[in-house]
């Protein structure tokens, strides 16, 4: 089945229990400070074991400020869709157009009844969920004359005004599973939601994928403008949830989970490692209608941006790469567009873990050639993930410096790594770094393991140099480890063992630039012109 092109999006599903109120929001306000894009919560009104969803979005959204958010999913039998309209524009309104609304036929019928809604078939529900819709989507239309008149079978509005307009044009997502409700989707919603556990086979995504499609295009609609959706039962391997993205068009994965470490470990390990495979895909085989740069989704440079790094002095020992649209490059920048990050030679450690000089290099390329706009944002993509890594060395050198200068206690250490990309549930420096040297590791698999291979395939003359930057990543894996072995020292005596942290964090600065401006320079140019 075809990647829609979406941009990728990461979420938590947290369960509102009453008995932990607090407790709820605060795993909603860690999902916001982690980096995912999307907090939701199951809505079973007759579960007087769960908060009420709609009071908990409400309190939620002003204990937030980005995060945006969601039901999962909304039983219409018990939310009128007329008040479910005002509903949803007001939170949106509220929230600054952070609000998407996910909408189901109902399930628990038993419960639903007991609750005085009607009981209605299988057959009904969906009935009365399309009725639902088209009421929901009149009273947001503030554009359209007069007020909202529907007579429908189970739904009827005797004109109620229209309004108010929500903040931005709110998505409506259908938690769907059989043909009928698959149908409706492709038909009328904004996105499908189903949850893996339920379907339990990816080969049920790509059999819902068809009927939707089949279904948007019957209606006259492009089935690209209906996002995929997916809870998972379980955090999943990176290499699997690109799969899903490539292969069955997922764009958002939605964690269910309370685990405070299971949410920083999704938002700041699967889902970068996610985009870059993506990123990487969608340049192989970009999805069709889509322009290079939609492809990306978040794993952009405008999403990476650039980083400065300090030495112990605090004066600016490196600083990362000038923007591609510099007109200072050489000639190689010049026609490609894409300006390889240059190595400006300054070492903060006296030991070499390699001779710099002993480096192989690629054939020159051809400079008269020009390059298709395609082909200069696949020369880029690699020193956007690279500048991803220079940013974060960045902040771990600044805390490093920031400790050694005792402008942070334990407390203020804590508040300040909460607030950094990655991170782990234990609010130490050391976690801080863990996560940090397993991005750099898992990176440097990810080209190992794909990009290196079919460079080396359709261009034997790169074999020296890919064979060399295999090698550098096994010393920078061994300085990986040394950061480790001085971190379990640090914690032990604070005091006496920092100068041992500092050294080894400089050792790696010195050799990870190092290593990322020679790949840069030597691989740029062919990543652009073979498309990798």
């Amino acid at each position: 089945m075809p990647d829609y092109g979406h941009d990728l999006l990461f979420s938590a599903n947290i369960v509102p229990y009453a008995q932990h109120p607090d407790t709820v929001v605060a795993l909603a306000q860690l999902a916001e400070r982690a980096g995912l894009d999307l907090v939701s919560f199951q809505d079973h009104p007759y579960q007087p074991a769960l908060l009420d969803t709609w009071t908990l979005l409400g309190y939620v959204a002003a204990a937030t400020e980005t995060i945006k958010l969601a039901g999962n999913v909304h039983p219409l039998p018990l939310r009128p869709p007329a008040m479910l309209a005002q509903a949803a524009a007001s939170l949106d309104l509220l929230s600054g157009g952070r609000f998407e609304l996910a909408l189901g036929s109902g399930g628990y019928w038993d419960a639903i009844a007991a609750m005085g809604a009607p009981r209605l078939t299988p057959g009904e529900a969906v009935a009365a969920l399309e009725e639902g819709i088209q009421i929901i989507r009149a009273a947001w239309d503030t554009d359209a004359p007069g007020a909202v008149h529907f007579h429908g079978v189970h739904h009827r509005v005797e004109g109620t005004p229209r309004g108010p307009r929500p903040a931005h044009d709110i998505g409506i997502w259908l938690g769907a599973y059989k043909p009928r409700m698959l149908r409706l989707t492709g038909r009328l919603a904004d996105g499908w939601l189903p949850s893996l556990p339920h379907l339990q086979t990816t080969a049920k995504i790509a059999e819902g994928n068809a009927v939707i499609d089949e279904a948007a295009a019957e209606a006259g609609r492009d089935p690209r403008d209906i996002r995929r959706l997916l809870n998972l039962g379980e955090d999943l391997p990176p290499a699997q949830l690109a799969e899903l993205a490539l292969e069955h068009g997922i764009s958002v994965f939605t964690l269910m989970t309370g685990d405070p470490r299971q949410i920083q470990r999704f938002a700041g390990e699967t889902a970068p490692a996610v985009r870059e495979l993506v990123a990487a895909g969608r340049r192989a085989t970009p999805a069709p209608g889509t322009g290079t740069a939609a492809a990306f989704g978040t794993g952009t440079a405008a999403a990476f941006g650039t980083g400065t790094i300090a030495d112990s002095a605090g004066e600016t020992a490196r600083r990362a790469t000038p923007p591609a649209t510099a007109q200072t490059a050489a000639p190689q920048g010049a026609a490609l567009g894409v300006i390889p990050t240059p190595d400006d030679g300054v070492r903060l450690s006296d030991v070499r873990v390699w001779d710099e000089s002993t480096r192989p290099t690629a054939p020159r390329p051809d400079l008269a050639r020009r390059y298709t706009a395609r082909e200069q944002a696949n020369g880029r993509h690699l020193i956007d993930v690279h500048d991803h890594l220079r940013a974060e060395l960045a902040q771990l050198r600044d805390l490093v410096d920031q400790v050694a200068a005792g402008a942070l206690d334990a407390e203020a250490a804590r508040s300040h790594i909460n607030a950094m990309t990655m991170r782990q549930n234990n609010w130490t420096l050391g976690a801080y770094c863990e996560s940090y040297c397993r991005l750099v590791t898992m990176h440097h698999t990810l080209e190992d393991a794909a990009m290196f291979p079919r460079l080396r395939r359709v261009e034997p003359a790169l074999a020296p140099v890919i064979d060399r930057l295999k090698e550098e990543h096994q010393a920078i894996h061994k300085i990986l480890e040394r950061i480790d072995r001085a971190l379990v020292a640090f914690v032990g005596d604070p005091a006496g063992r920092l100068d041992g942290l500092r050294a080894a964090v400089d050792l790696l600065t010195d050799s990870l630039l190092s290593h990322l401006s020679y790949e840069e320079r030597e691989l740029v140019e062919p990543l652009a012109r073979h498309g990798l």
